[in-house]
């Protein structure tokens, strides 16, 4: 069993220098101390915040400044790009006929990180 992630949560993205923040809007109405996260808790800039500089060749801002240093690996600010929703969830928990968001979930950005949730923000509500 996993325990139910929520607002604040720490997230950290395999080429982010630093943790991010995971902001979910308590449009669903389900607290758990702080407002419960769905899988479609995706968004970036929204519910994903930037994790400091980016490291990922797949990033074109990122290419552009190793371009431009001849072939050393320069990092730029990170940007989130995630479109696809977290993944597994936790499908027999629904928060506003969506699956609830445990702390096992992974999410992937377009630059090539998979996203990872470091700390669930709560420790007293466990989901399968």
């Amino acid at each position: 069993m996993g325990f139910l992630v929520t607002n604040g949560a720490m997230i950290q993205c395999s080429f982010g220098q630093a943790p991010g923040t995971l902001m979910v809007l308590p449009t669903n109405k389900v607290m758990a101390t702080t407002p419960a996260a769905t899988i479609m808790d995706n968004k970036p800039m929204v519910n994903i915040l930037p994790f400091g500089m980016c490291m990922s060749l797949s990033n074109p801002t990122v290419a552009a400044a190793t371009t431009a240093a001849l072939g050393v690996l320069t990092p730029m600010p990170c940007i989130p790009n995630t479109t696809a929703p977290w993944a597994p969830g936790c499908p027999s928990v629904l928060i506003g006929n969506k699956p609830a968001l445990n702390n096992t979930s992974k999410l992937m950005c377009m630059w090539g990180g998979i996203i990872q949730i470091v700390q669930p923000s709560q420790m007293q509500t466990m989901i399968p």
